[in-house]
């Protein structure tokens, strides 16, 4: 059955693409090469891409170190997707077609940080330093 009706989550071809689409992402961004003043001095990070199933659509998940609001920086980069589009092509010169690249804030980051802070909250730290004392004391 090679071509199941139900996938279970991304298929390998989608994941390796996904990986090239943003390594290249992240090369150009780290080379400066959008003349947009507020991504000039930015420090982008693609974290992730996920394909569609065909493959045309690229959807890039980005976080911008050292600041709350992704919002403008997200906005600016979907404004320059089709140069960041052109630049995929050495990366992808096997594939039929360019996908289409469209940019996404990051929420995980945000949940980890929520995590984390209930991680350190004091009823859960008094929940689990309780066990670790109990431990001590043996």
């Amino acid at each position: 059955a090679k071509h199941a009706n139900t996938p279970k989550g991304p298929s390998q071809r989608q994941l390796s693409v996904g990986e090239k689409v943003r390594h290249a992402l992240t090369e150009t961004l780290q080379r400066r090469e959008i003349l947009d003043p507020l991504l000039e001095n930015a420090v982008i990070s693609v974290t992730e891409v996920r394909m569609s199933s065909d493959l045309k659509l690229a959807t890039a998940y980005v976080t911008v170190f050292g600041q709350d609001n992704v919002d403008p920086y997200v906005q600016a980069l979907n404004g320059h997707a089709r140069f960041l589009r052109g630049r995929l092509t050495p990366a992808l010169r096997q594939m039929k077609y360019m996908p289409e690249v469209r940019f996404r804030q990051d929420d995980s980051f945000d949940n980890y940080a929520r995590i984390d802070a209930l991680l350190r909250s004091p009823e859960v730290l008094r929940d689990t330093q309780g066990t670790a004392d109990d431990e001590d004391d043996n």
